[in-house]
């Protein structure tokens, strides 16, 4: 399962380096039109450039969940002891669960929606955006019950698991 998890994850990378490179495309267009006039004005390039975004920024969130660089802040007191260190590792974790679960529960509604709409200017399904709420949710939620288990295993034999090595986790209250 690790592998499979290390795989999407590495895939969302690529994804997000994609489309970084790909927003580049729309906004130096808006920015030669706008100052140069060397090309016309193309309006789909704003409505491009937006959908690029949302994508970026919930494709990061995911990748940060993983990483805990984005979500996983210290707003509890850390504790020399790990059992209590544990506990504060999986409120958080908790509480991320919730925000995960809204993010599936409402973002299948907004999904829906999305896909009875077109997108006024370039005429692309509302849903290649709408859909990105509920799969952040969904990868957001595998995620965490992976850091769930890796935080388990480490409180149960006191090593932390390959994952959070590389992300520089080495204690703290998430």
């Amino acid at each position: 399962m690790r592998s499979v998890l290390n795989a999407y994850y590495r895939l969302l990378k690529v994804i997000l380096t994609v489309l970084m490179g790909v927003l580049i495309v729309p906004v130096g267009m808006q920015i030669l039109s706008r100052y140069t006039g060397l090309i016309p004005r193309f309006i789909w390039t704003e409505e491009i450039a937006r959908f690029c975004f949302v994508w970026i920024i919930l494709i990061g969130a995911m990748i940060a969940v993983r990483d805990g660089t984005h979500f996983d802040v210290d707003v509890l007191p850390h504790s020399r002891n790990p059992a209590v260190e544990f506990l504060f590792k999986i409120l958080c974790y908790v509480a991320m669960f919730v925000v995960a679960m809204t993010f599936i529960y409402y973002g299948r509604d907004f999904a829906i929606l999305g896909s009875r709409q077109l997108s006024e200017i370039s005429g692309l399904p509302m849903l290649t955006i709408y859909i990105a709420w509920p799969v952040a949710g969904f990868t957001w939620t595998i995620f965490l019950i992976e850091k769930v288990y890796d935080a388990t295993v480490e409180f149960r034999t006191g090593k932390q698991s390959p994952i959070q090595y590389i992300a520089g986790e080495d204690h703290g209250a998430g």
